[in-house]
């Protein structure tokens, strides 16, 4: 047993919590819980999900995982581009020795793949182009059929008006028309929601605090392949695995308090909160493995 396991496991049983309980809590599997604590990061899928699964185990008994990290840097592997997956990693470099023992001549068996791949793209560039010239033709006569009515509606006012001061100027009665305000002002219209960050914390840590709405909808959209964890500010994780590219998931936290989001390639992931996209405050090309802690505060109007 490592050093790192040996201190983890001692915290999880300070807790009075099993393996069992923390598979329950976290959603990582037992037997990659018994790797972390044996040290055996060989059995993990990857780099990634070895600093991926000690950061959930750590936070999850009560530890500071980038605390951990400095102190056992030379214990835990660091995360590159390497952790893809296996067979994408032996795919790339059975293709890459494929490329230097060919000779240069057969680079023209290529062509016509390479023509094929040319001419699905300027198919797709094509269809992008028709679908938004047809989008913006359509919205276009939208906003003149809608200004049209406006039109209408306005002349339609006016002869309203016309008429009830001809009926008006004919009554023999001296009394003033009652006024329809009623001394009510109008309402202010509700405010838009604010999403702001309020700070960060290490490398890849990032706090933010939603206020000026009553919904707090959380999606992370994929676009390409990426692992998540969305738990509330307890702990309880609502969800947490892989997203393949164009997959996304949402969660409802209108009654948390906070929504912690463990983001494994930020490069690949869209965040929206009730439809707004979220930029976010550290570049993904600085810190691809980031932790976004949302503090909501509902609206009360």
């Amino acid at each position: 047993m490592s050093e790192l396991g040996a201190r983890l496991k001692e915290a999880r049983e300070a807790k009075g919590l099993s393996l069992d309980d923390l598979q329950r809590m976290t959603k990582i599997q037992k037997r990659y819980l018994i790797g972390i604590e044996e040290g055996n990061y060989g059995m993990m899928p990857g780099k990634f999900y070895v600093r991926a699964f000690i950061k959930q185990y750590a936070e999850t008994i009560g530890l500071d995982p980038e605390q951990l990290f400095e102190e056992y840097k030379s214990d835990i592997p660091v995360a590159y581009n390497e952790d893809l997956p296996d067979q994408m990693i032996s795919i790339s470099r059975v293709q890459s020795r494929k490329s230097v023992s060919n000779n240069t001549s057969k680079a023209f068996n290529f062509a016509p793949t390479i023509f094929i791949v040319v001419c699905i793209i300027a198919a797709f560039f094509l269809i992008w182009y028709v679908v938004t010239k047809v989008s913006s033709n359509h919205v276009e006569k939208l906003g003149q059929n809608n200004t049209q009515q406006q039109m209408k509606l306005q002349e339609t006012g006016k002869a309203t008006q016309s008429a009830n001061k001809s009926v008006s100027s004919g009554s023999t009665t001296s009394s003033k028309p009652k006024s329809t305000n009623s001394g009510k002002s109008k309402q202010p219209a509700p405010s838009a929601q604010n999403l702001s960050v309020s700070g960060t914390s290490g490398v890849n840590t990032t706090t933010y605090k939603l206020k000026g709405t009553k919904d707090f909808k959380v999606t992370l959209k994929s676009t390409g392949q990426t692992w998540v964890n969305m738990k509330n500010g307890k702990g309880y994780s609502y969800f947490q695995g892989m997203l393949s590219n164009g997959k996304s998931q949402s969660v409802d936290f209108s009654k948390e308090t906070e929504a912690v989001l463990t983001i494994g390639r930020t490069t690949e992931t869209e965040v929206y909160i009730n439809g707004q996209k979220l930029k976010y405050d550290i570049p993904p090309s600085k810190s691809v493995n980031q932790t976004l802690t949302i503090q909501f505060e509902p609206s009360t109007t």
